[in-house]
């Protein structure tokens, strides 16, 4: 079960009026709150079963089958360790990268380029979007192995 709780700004028949226009207005279980500047308490709560078909628990339950059929979990550790230097290093490379005085400039005419390439090669018609998708899927499955 999932509960979330928020503070919302009140809504304004509620706000800037005295009173109600419409009687079926009141019957709402809605009240302001004076102290706390005019906010209206809302707690939503689901509940029901997550969807098992969803591919971030896939990845989750595949990562964790790696984990728990690995005999030698030192190389694994390893593997996470040069991932988040790579990442810390890529990041410092960027940075360098855009404090040069022209190549900012460059890369992002090339992004907005190759982002409109994309946009009419794969997303504009759809059996190109189809395509997209198979594409997708099986980048997925080769990296799951499945």
């Amino acid at each position: 079960m999932a509960s979330i709780y928020a503070n919302l700004p009140s809504p304004p028949l509620l706000v800037h009026s005295k009173r109600i226009p419409f009687r079926t207005l009141q019957k709402l279980p809605l009240s302001t709150i004076k102290e706390r500047q005019n906010c209206v308490a809302v707690v939503v709560k689901a509940t029901g079963e997550s969807s098992e078909s969803s591919t971030s628990l896939s990845i989750v339950k595949s990562v964790q089958n790696i984990w728990d059929d690995s005999e030698d979990r030192l190389p694994l550790v390893g593997l996470g360790f040069a991932a988040l230097v790579a990442v810390w290093a890529s990041a410092n490379v960027i940075t360098a990268v855009d404090k040069l005085p022209v190549v900012p400039s460059a890369l992002e005419f090339v992004g907005i380029l190759y982002s409109s390439w994309f946009v009419y090669r794969y997303l504009l018609l759809k059996p190109n979007r189809e395509e997209l998708f198979q594409i997708i899927k099986k980048s997925v499955g080769d990296i799951l192995g499945q």
